[in-house]
């Protein structure tokens, strides 16, 4: 077992999301490692929620898991050609939070979604919601489930091949940048 830790969070809040699918697949395909799976069931932000009763905690909860991990994997789905409003909740609220989590991280960025480009737009959505924070985002190979629901066997297991070799090289990537990040 590694003493590396990589989070994953799916921008789908769905329990049987392909996105879910897609995270847990890649943290496989990452190798050894303490695996946390993020929940972003968050309130919608507020000001006045934070200037009332603060950082959810909840949200302080996450913001924490992104700074304890050693890697970060985010599977976003594309909802009307963006990111979900769940992704993005949890992005605004975690920017809120003390410190920069993300600031330097290796991110590993990927899709899901029922059309045939497989959220595209969300991910180049994504990456600009990423971008203020600074992480260390990795610029590819790039991983797009188009036609989602026909790519998965009955454990949940991908079974396209060539997203396969795709999602193994990110994955591979974010494993050798998360191991140079720790030194």
């Amino acid at each position: 077992m590694s003493d590396l830790k990589l989070l994953t969070i799916s921008g789908s809040l769905r329990k049987a999301s392909t996105n879910r699918k897609l995270a847990a697949e890649a943290a496989h395909r990452f190798g050894p490692a303490e695996k946390t799976v993020a929940d972003i069931a968050f309130p919608v932000y507020d000001g006045d929620i934070e200037e009332g009763q603060g950082i959810p905690a909840e949200v302080q909860r996450l913001s924490d898991q992104i700074a304890a991990a050693d890697a970060v994997v985010i599977s976003t789905p594309e909802y009307n050609k963006g990111i979900s409003g769940a992704l993005k909740n949890a992005l605004d609220w975690v920017s809120r939070t003390e410190g920069n989590p993300w600031r330097d991280k290796p991110v590993a960025l990927m899709s899901a979604a029922a059309g045939r480009a497989g959220g595209e737009r969300s991910q180049n959505m994504a990456r600009l919601c990423l971008n203020p924070f600074r992480p260390h985002l990795l610029p590819g190979p790039e991983v797009f489930i188009g036609n989602t629901s026909k790519h998965w066997d009955d454990n949940d297991r991908l079974t396209d091949e060539f997203a396969i070799k795709l999602l193994t090289e990110l994955m591979e990537g974010l494993r050798a940048a998360a191991e140079a990040r720790r030194g």
